[in-house]
């Protein structure tokens, strides 16, 4: 399979709430939809459900950054 880096725009507190989450071992399903969503956008087809590996620094302008395995044969 082949994995997917998606980043989705974000708000600092959205951000936080969601590493909170996965620090906890739970999942925060809005973005993990989100996620799931763009790799469809992208037109690809998910392999797996997303998963959340970190955010990005920044004040403002914050990304939730998802790996998601994607089937081989929808890559470009």
């Amino acid at each position: 399979m082949t994995l997917l880096r998606i980043q989705l725009a974000s708000d600092p507190g959205t951000a936080r709430r969601v590493l909170h989450l996965h620090r906890q071992g739970r999942i925060h399903h809005d973005s993990r939809e989100a996620a799931r969503q763009e790799v469809w956008r992208q037109g690809r087809t998910p392999a797996g459900d997303p998963v959340f590996v970190g955010v990005t620094n920044g004040r403002r302008h914050v990304r939730l950054l998802y790996d998601v395995e994607v089937h081989p044969d929808t890559v470009p």
